[in-house]
């Protein structure tokens, strides 16, 4: 079946369902609350036992990629994530799970091909281009500073 471009648009705007703006947005934002209220509670937490507020503060983001990891690998990261939208893509435990689930997912093509070589499909350059926007970053500032 041959199409134009402007004809598989028209194709899949038909079938597509329209999706409840309103709700997934609300879902988003109720979801993104609580994984920011249960950081903020880790972080009240750690420092009650005794942490500095920066070392209760990494404690915090290492509970939350263990979390969101252990969520992905059981499976129930996903299902949270179809009902709560962007809501879980508050950005430590989106980003694990962006790890860990090409790994899962190629994990049947063994430990080094598979889930060492996936890990880092969508890691990498997230990477890449942070550590390199850095660095520029960090040229320009010693560069302007000087000046």
């Amino acid at each position: 079946m041959d199409m134009t471009n402007e004809q598989y648009l028209q194709y899949v705007a038909k079938k597509a369902k329209p999706s409840p703006l309103g709700k997934d947005m609300a879902w988003a934002f109720v979801t993104g609350g609580l994984i920011c209220t249960l950081g903020q509670g880790l972080q009240n937490f750690y420092q009650h036992m005794g942490m500095a507020k920066e070392e209760a503060g990494t404690a915090v983001s290492m509970t939350l990629i263990l979390v969101a990891a252990l969520l992905t690998g059981l499976g129930l990261f996903d299902k949270i994530a179809k009902r709560a939208g962007a809501g879980t893509l508050v950005p430590i435990t989106g980003f694990a799970n962006a790890m860990v689930s090409p790994a899962l997912e190629f994990k049947a093509e063994g430990l080094v091909t598979g889930t060492a070589a996936k890990l880092f499909t969508v890691a990498g350059p997230v990477l890449v281009y942070g550590i390199s926007s850095s660095v520029v970053y960090g040229i320009l500032l010693v560069l302007l500073l000087r000046w």
